[in-house]
């Protein structure tokens, strides 16, 4: 049997975090005096929380932050935003049984996500799966962030399976940039903060995940 790879970013595939995320940046922002706009969330969604936080507080006049600064910053924002989720997760409508279905379709699966390990390891315990994800990929495996391609060749190369043979599931540019780079195929999930229009590099498009099928997923490989 043909041996295909699934590789899923999770923020706005299978998780429904946008409005999370952004609300976590929201505060821990504001109780330093600094402002993250909608805009500057979403030029770097997919990314590493490190360049969304230089940017700004270079910005807002407080200078090149600290390494120690840094990780004491991204530790508030990931917190906040696991305290968001915990109350309810924002599992998108159909994702569980779109890994599953690829699952007994015969392809390996995969996370390759810039987050950090815990938040991860949060959307994985809410997706709930009959059987785990053969490797998972977070922001602490690799050196370089989307659009560099280096998370989902790392996870290819994990699941063993060449990247001409993986087909990516994300949602933002940078993601499908780093997807193409890697020389893998790239489906685009529309949810929130993200149109067809810039998502125009992938080689589908679907509004929800839901929408996805097997067959649509099987085809875009041959």
């Amino acid at each position: 049997m043909t041996t295909f790879a699934a590789i899923f970013d999770l923020d706005g595939t299978l998780v429904d975090s946008y409005d999370a995320h952004y609300e976590a940046w929201r505060r821990i922002s504001a109780s330093h005096g600094v402002e993250v706009t909608v805009d500057d969330y979403y030029s770097h969604f997919g990314r590493r929380n490190e360049d969304l936080l230089r940017e700004c507080w270079l910005r807002a006049g407080r200078g090149e932050l600290s390494h120690d600064e840094i990780a004491a910053l991204d530790h508030e924002k990931e917190a906040a935003y696991r305290e968001l989720v915990a109350a309810h997760f924002p599992l998108m409508e159909g994702a569980r049984e779109l890994v599953e279905s690829l699952r007994i379709a015969g392809f390996r699966t995969a996370v390759g996500s810039s987050g950090p390990p815990l938040n991860v390891q949060r959307a994985v315990d809410g997706l709930a799966l009959a059987h785990p994800f053969d490797a998972i990929v977070t922001g602490r495996d690799v050196k370089r962030s989307k659009p560099d391609p280096e998370c989902f060749l790392l996870a290819a190369s994990k699941v063993g399976v060449d990247p001409a043979r993986c087909v990516v599931f994300e949602d933002a540019p940078a993601g499908i940039t780093a997807a193409k780079a890697a020389g893998m195929r790239c489906i685009a999930i529309t949810s929130k903060g993200h149109t067809p229009a810039r998502q125009s590099a992938a080689d589908l498009i679907f509004p929800t995940v839901r929408e996805v099928t097997v067959a649509a997923v099987t085809r875009l490989l041959h």
